[in-house]
């Protein structure tokens, strides 16, 4: 058997460890930045929160061009231009005052807007590609890049500004982008139209449950096929989505917590210069990889073992959340090395409990994978907007990031809430309101 869907997913975890580099950026810059520029805790807040206002916005479009052209030449598109964005925003720095801070937030807006289709791409790459018993290590794969990111990159970046100031983060990481997107369009194809794939493996994945067809071409699903404000409305009355979406929103607190203030957290209340800082923050995030891993082995070893998806999914999510919540206990300790260990036993849990994308990929309308995707993502990264900012108000209000672990570990108890008591049963919609003859 060829395996060419071990290489697209290669191909997914190198994209995603680039897309979420570039939205750590700013976080590792942050604290020279917010010196430099001498911005206020909430300021900071907004200029974190600013990628995710777009990215939410831009996720319903940006589903639709899946779904209209195809996951290969849109998610061409969202690369190159979000690592264009990138690069740009190393510019600001040549700005002042309210100028520098107006050229940061809108660079980052265009960012998150330039983002918006990578994930329902990831998505909709994997249910084409993998069948259901692999779908959950392959979406635990593309997601644990989240993590990895962090750890190959922070520490370059935490090097990069300490050497050579923040803009060259930028600069870097907005090159490196630039020119995986045109790897990009070498690697990526549908099942069906890829150069190398054998017949006893494409057998083997259709056979499987994957979705060989989804991938088809420059135009994958005719628009005429779905109504779109219908398949939206139709979707958001689904009791199971709902709580899906609800719990991602919830997971991915998580996530724009480790992404905007942790190493902001370290340094301010845990003293630790940038350079250390950089490299700390691998640590928790080496450890989300392979919670990552974990929980998507885990949860195809429960599928394999005849247990159904709504078992195999759920018990590492509930597992995970759990620990994630162990990151309150920070709030009493006074050691940074212990302080390290249980951010990385939160993060661990929380790379376990990830597996929302492997849920998108088992629940998602065939006529409608990219736009379901991006609903999901909407939900989930509505986090990105809310955690940077009321984070922001709690440490300017109380000095303090006591409250703001608090809240963070709160979202986590919440995710467990949804999946154990609103999403029931997890199975794949079928359409019925919204599909046009």
């Amino acid at each position: 058997m060829s395996n060419k869907r071990w290489l697209i997913l290669a191909m997914l975890f190198a994209i995603t460890t680039i897309n979420y580099a570039d939205r750590a950026t700013i976080s590792i810059a942050g604290p020279e930045i917010k010196k430099e520029l001498g911005l206020s805790a909430v300021q900071m807040g907004f200029v974190f929160s600013a990628f995710a206002w777009s990215y939410v916005l831009a996720q319903l479009p940006g589903g639709w061009l899946l779904d209209r052209f195809g996951s290969k030449i849109t998610y061409f598109f969202s690369i190159f231009l979000w690592s264009l964005f990138t690069l740009f925003t190393g510019a600001a720095g040549f700005f002042t005052g309210a100028a520098a801070v107006a050229a940061l937030f809108t660079l980052r807006l265009l960012v998150g807007a330039a983002e918006a289709p990578s994930f329902p791409g990831n998505s909709r790459i994997a249910s084409a590609w993998f069948p259901s018993h692999e779908r959950g290590l392959a979406a635990a794969v593309f997601n644990s890049a989240q993590y990895f990111a962090t750890v190959l990159f922070a520490p370059i970046m935490g090097w990069l500004v300490h050497t050579l100031g923040w803009h060259s983060v930028f600069y870097v990481m907005g090159a490196i982008g630039i020119a995986m997107a045109f790897v990009w369009l070498k690697v990526i194809y549908g099942p069906k139209q890829h150069p190398s794939i054998n017949a006893a493996e494409l057998d083997y994945i259709q056979q499987g449950g994957a979705l060989v067809d989804l991938e088809g071409g420059a135009r994958t699903v005719a628009p005429k096929q779905v109504d779109t404000l219908a398949c939206i409305k139709e979707l958001l009355s689904n009791r199971m989505l709902v709580g899906v979406y609800i719990g991602q929103y919830c997971i991915t607190t998580l996530t724009y917590f480790f992404l905007t203030w942790f190493p902001v957290y370290l340094v301010q209340e845990r003293h630790m210069t940038i350079l250390k800082a950089g490299f700390v923050a691998s640590l928790p995030a080496i450890a989300g990889f392979l919670g990552g891993l974990t929980g998507g082995w885990m949860s195809d070893r429960l599928t394999k073992r005849g247990y159904s998806l709504s078992v195999s999914r759920k018990v590492p999510i509930v597992l995970g959340m759990l620990m994630s919540t162990s990151m309150i206990a920070c709030n009493y300790i006074d050691t940074d090395a212990l302080v390290v260990a249980v951010m990385s036993l939160a993060f661990f849990g929380k790379g376990i409990g990830a597996l929302g994308w492997a849920v998108v990929s088992d629940t998602s309308p065939k006529e409608a994978g990219g736009l379901s995707g991006a609903l999901f993502n909407t939900f989930g990264n509505t986090a990105g907007i809310t955690t940077p900012i009321v984070i922001g108000y709690i440490v300017d209000a109380t000095g303090s990031f006591a409250g703001a672990l608090l809240y963070v570990g709160a979202n986590a108890a919440l995710a467990i809430a949804c999946y154990l008591l609103v999403v029931g049963d997890i199975r794949r919609v079928t359409l019925s309101k919204s599909l046009r003859t």
